[in-house]
């Protein structure tokens, strides 16, 4: 007879098995909120609020502009300048930048290709593209929204975070996005440090 914890034993490694092993369990990124900081290793970020904004037209040809906005307070904590960037158009190719704004892997919902993004970092002169060393900037990443069009409640973001580690093709350190490799589509996938979800404030959006 096969004693009773033996049996146990068989049943929990058997589960163990089904489930792909303990060591291959996917982790969960930290879940953050309005007003936390994330050190991203390249930058350190705070994720300041998603909201709705309006242009108002210049001229009676044309018409007010309505945004939904995400806005960050991003700190270069390089030694160069690096770009503001923009989100890659799929999650699998966000590795291939050092842009901020390529380490917004994924970003819920989706919206059109027409509606953006459009990025852009506020400097004293207007805008600018730049982050610059040791220089706090505040960031803006966003969506225009078509007439009528209502912005989601909230806004989800999965973060990927950078390392100082030697590049693929080369022995001298780089700043590069944290990825873990795709046994199945033999490439790398962004690791996803954080999940951020900002609730988008209305506003006046008249």
């Amino acid at each position: 007879m096969v004693p009773a914890v033996a049996l146990v034993a068989f049943t929990a490694i058997g589960i163990t098995a089904l489930l792909g092993g303990l060591s291959e369990a996917a982790e969960e990124p930290d879940a953050l909120g309005p007003g936390a900081v994330l050190d991203q290793g390249l930058y350190a970020t705070k994720f300041v609020e998603s909201r709705v904004t309006v242009e108002k037209a210049e001229s009676q040809w044309d018409e007010d502009k309505r945004f939904v906005e995400l806005v960050f307070e991003v700190t270069n904590k390089g030694d160069k300048t690096y770009q503001v960037g923009l989100p890659a158009a799929k999650p699998e190719q966000a590795y291939l930048s050092d842009s901020f704004a390529a380490s917004l892997v994924k970003i819920t919902p989706a919206f059109p290709k027409e509606s953006g993004p459009f990025t852009f970092a506020q400097a004293k002169g207007g805008e600018t593209r730049q982050l610059h060393p040791g220089v706090t900037s505040k960031v803006i990443l966003r969506y225009r929204l078509k007439d009528n069009e209502q912005p989601p409640e909230k806004i989800t973001m999965d973060v990927a975070s950078f390392e100082y580690e030697p590049g693929f093709n080369s022995n001298t350190p780089r700043w590069q996005m944290v990825t873990k490799e795709n046994l199945k589509t033999m490439k790398f996938d962004p690791e996803i440090k954080a999940r951020v979800s900002l609730a988008v404030k209305k506003g006046d959006t008249t």
